[in-house]
This record gives structure tokens, C-alpha cells and sequence, in this order.
């Protein structure tokens, strides 16, 4: 293969399996097979290290104290004021889990890893007020993330966070809670238009018992499983939450419905039947090995053509964890990560709902995109910025019964860029088209080339080239 092809090739490749690649190892990387590069990015993907920050016996107390604090009616200051801070301490162990996640994805050796758990997490979309919660299914999603999608359905199915936002709680034989089981199939599994109401019925008494313990462990209680026979996919038995799931991966819609997501995600917003198609019959016959598909799709032809390269808006995840890695930024306040995301509109731990972030064009509006701009520039040289969040639901109704208005934040990034380095990284003598070429997914437009046809300055060049609307997609 030509070595120039080669290099947008692997370039592309990184952009989607990852979140970018340095200069160096592209290079090294554009003389071998494509094949070999593919197989390096599974391999690292091996290294499996779960996100650690929240402490369980920590974060369990501070609950149960708060808990015990809820249910009373009248509270003393004192009372007041320690469920204040148990509450202020929880919300401070989201955000650092948060950040640990953040800067794990820019400083990760195993880039497809963390982009395969960032997939699975808007996939499972899910909110947990318990920091603790949230972690666990991360972490699930992560270990599971390349491999079974069986195991990490029925992994997630079982986690406190999930059994909590979608009420299975309060699933119970004589009174069953539908929740779980509508959104196990619409979302999750295998798309609407293949079941019926009637379906979700006998699979929501089929979930009845499955709960979590204090300690915020799975639990099954016997005594509030429907143990009665259920007719599920016109299938009749005595069904448990397990047998469901069989059933439902039984289905070739099921692989089908997957592969979409997994194409909307890595390929492109627009699906082409006939690629989604040659995935899904790969993932039904492989048993669902998640590995197996995503191989099969970086390995296919199309993965690489024109229509399907440099067509993609970035998350804002991509865009922060793309230029922190490119550039090795340093945040010295870690927290700007967190308000970052919050103005971009993918605050990570906390979808709009559970069906997960839209995606694609919904990533952009006109206020976004002009931040979106801004960033690179702020970002890489300590700029000023206004924070102002995109709404969040639940914040939003929080303000409405306080009635404080939403205050407008102005902060420094507060960040370095290791310009040293990154200059280091590039060839001897390389010209602002070759710095064009690298940082740019897309062919660069007439306006980029004028941009850059008369500068020297590679670090000058750099800041103007992320700052166009092309450094948005990839």
C-alpha cells in the first residue's frame, strides 16, 4: 500500500477508534500493514484498569447518614448543615469521578478501550445521584467493553445504578414497574417495532426480584419474584430476567439494532443498510463478541472511503480529549474539564435522559459551534472564557425551587500546553501543509490554505488550524 494512503488511513483509524494519534507513531505506524495497526489497538485494549476515585466504604457512610437524615421532618441547624455537607461532599465525588475518567481518556495507552466504554456509556445511558453507583457501571462497561455483549447486558442489567434509574426497585410480583423492561428492549437491545406492549408485560414480571442490597450489591429476593408462566415472544415458560435476555439476543434484530449504533457512532451519521447489514450477520454468527464486530468493521474497505472520512462531528469529549492528548495539556484546575462539558452539552455521568446524547448535527447550534471554535485557542493558550450552560434538567428545576438565578461564570482554563513537545513530535523541516494535514481530518479547503500558504510560525499555525470549523469533525 502507498504510504501516504497508508497515513490517512491510520490517521482515520485513530480519529474513530480512538482519540487521535501522535505524529511519530503515525508515521511509524503508516510503513506496516494497516492490518498490524488494527491488531496493536486490540491488543493495548487488553490493559483493563477500573476508574477508582470514589471510595465505597466512604461514600456507603456518608449515604446511610443522609438517608437517616431524609427521613426526618424537622431539621435542627446543625442537622441542617450536615446534610448540607454529606450532600456537598457526594456531588464533589460525581465531579471527580468525572475528571478522573476525563483524564484518564487523555493519558490512556489503550485508546480504544476508553473510547469503546465512552460508546457503551451513551448506549447505557444512565444518571445515579450515588457516585459509587455510577463508577460501578462504568467500570462494568469497561471490562465488558470488547467483549460479550451478552455478559455486559446482563452485567448492567444487574448494576444498582441501572436497576435505580429505571425503578426496578419497585418491581414486584402483584405490581410490576414496566420501566426497565421498555427500555432493556427500545434502547438497549432491539429496537422498537420488533415486540409489543404485550411483550413488555410478561418481561417486566420476568425482572420482578431483582434488586440491590445497602451495600450496593445485585440481590435477587425470591419472595417478590413472579414465578408464574409468562408468554414472551410468543414463547411460553417460566422466565426469569436471564431467560429474557436469551431470547432476545435469539433475534438477528437484535445484532442488527446494535450495529447501527455502533455504525452512527464510528462510521457515520447516515447509515448504509448494506454495511450495517455485513456487521450484524458477523456479530449474530460470532455469538455477539463485541471484539469480532468492531474487527470486522475497521478491517472493511468502506471503513476508509471518502464519504465516510472526515464526515463526522466530534462529541465534546472527542474535541477535549483529542486536543488535550495532540497537545499534552496540563489542567491545573481539573474542574474546568468539568465546565467545559457542561457548556459544550455532554456533561460525561450525566445524559439528558436514557436514551443518551443525539449526537451527529444536535452536537452544533449557533452558540456551540462559536465556543466550539474558541476552545482550541483558549485551551492551548490560557484564555478567559464565560461559562454558561447548556440547560440541564434537573439543575434547572433545582434553581425554579431555590429561585436563585443561574450565574454566568468567567474563568481562566488555567491550563499549559507542552508546546516543547508537541513541536518535538513533528518531522524535521515540516512545512504548516504537512501540520495541515495532520491535525485536519477533512481536505483542507481553499480558506485553510490561504490561512496558513504564509506562516512560519508552526505553533501559531497550529492554534489557527484547530480554531476553524474543520478541526470540529473527524
Amino acid at each position: 500500500m502507498d504510504k501516504k494512503e497508508n497515513f490517512f488511513k491510520v490517521k482515520h483509524l485513530y480519529n474513530r477508534a480512538g482519540f487521535g494519534i501522535a505524529y511519530p507513531e503515525l508515521e511509524h505506524l503508516s510503513k506496516k500493514n494497516l492490518h498490524k495497526s488494527i491488531k496493536e489497538l486490540f491488543s493495548n485494549a487488553q490493559k483493563i484498569n477500573d476508574l477508582s476515585t470514589v471510595d465505597a466504604s466512604e461514600t456507603r457512610q456518608q449515604l446511610l447518614m443522609q438517608a437517616g437524615l431524609n427521613g426526618k421532618k424537622d431539621f435542627s441547624p446543625e442537622e441542617k448543615e450536615q446534610r448540607q455537607e454529606i450532600i456537598r461532599k457526594i456531588s464533589q465525588k460525581g465531579r471527580d469521578l468525572n475528571i478522573e475518567w476525563i483524564q484518564r481518556m487523555i493519558t490512556t495507552d489503550a485508546p480504544l478501550l476508553e473510547k469503546m466504554t465512552l460508546f457503551w456509556h451513551g448506549h447505557f445511558a444512565c444518571r445515579s445521584g450515588n457516585p459509587l453507583f455510577s463508577q460501578q457501571l462504568n467500570n462494568i462497561q469497561r471490562k465488558y467493553a470488547l467483549g460479550s455483549f451478552k455478559t455486559l447486558l446482563i452485567e448492567v442489567s444487574k448494576s444498582p445504578a441501572m436497576l435505580q434509574y429505571l425503578n426496578n426497585q419497585q418491581n414486584r410480583k402483584n405490581h410490576p414497574n414496566e420501566n426497565f423492561a421498555r427500555e432493556l428492549m427500545e434502547l438497549f437491545t432491539i429496537g422498537r417495532g420488533n415486540y409489543t406492549e404485550q411483550d413488555i408485560r410478561e418481561s417486566a414480571r420476568a425482572f420482578t426480584g431483582w434488586t440491590y442490597n445497602k451495600d450496593g450489591d445485585f440481590e435477587f429476593k425470591p419472595n417478590i419474584h413472579d414465578t408464574g408462566s409468562k408468554v414472551f415472544f410468543g414463547k411460553t415458560g417460566n422466565f426469569d430476567g436471564e431467560a429474557i435476555i436469551d431470547l432476545i439476543l435469539e433475534k438477528p434484530a437484535t445484532a442488527t439494532f446494535i450495529c447501527r449504533k455502533l455504525y452512527t457512532f464510528f462510521v457515520s451519521d447516515t447509515p448504509n443498510e448494506a454495511h450495517i447489514q455485513e456487521l450484524s450477520s458477523c456479530f449474530y454468527d460470532q455469538k455477539y463478541d463485541i471484539s469480532a464486530v468492531m474487527k470486522k468493521m475497521f478491517e472493511a474497505e468502506w471503513f476508509y472511503s471518502p464519504e465516510n472520512t472526515g464526515n463526522k462531528i466530534k462529541s465534546p469529549a472527542e474535541l477535549l480529549v483529542g486536543l488535550s492528548r495532540e497537545f499534552f495539556v496540563t489542567y491545573n484546575k481539573p474542574q474546568v474539564l468539568i465546565q467545559l462539558q457542561s457548556s459544550l452539552g455532554q456533561y460525561l455521568f450525566n445524559p439528558p435522559n436514557v436514551a443518551g446524547w443525539p449526537g451527529g448535527r444536535s452536537w452544533i447550534d449557533s452558540s456551540s459551534l462559536m465556543l466550539r471554535m474558541k476552545i482550541p485557542s483558549l485551551v492551548l493558550n490560557d484564555g478567559l472564557i464565560d461559562f454558561n450552560a447548556k440547560a440541564d434538567p434537573e439543575e434547572e428545576a433545582l434553581l425554579a425551587i431555590n429561585r436563585k438565578p443561574k450565574i454566568q461564570k468567567k474563568s481562566y482554563i488555567n491550563a499549559e500546553a507542552n508546546w516543547e513537545k508537541f513541536l518535538s513530535t513533528l518531522p524535521k523541516n515540516c512545512s504548516t501543509a504537512d501540520l495541515t494535514a495532520f491535525l485536519l481530518q477533512p481536505t483542507p479547503g481553499s480558506k485553510i490554505k490561504s490561512l496558513t500558504a504564509n506562516s512560519s510560525d508552526l505553533k501559531k499555525t497550529a492554534i489557527e488550524i484547530t480554531s476553524t470549523p474543520e478541526y470540529q469533525l473527524c
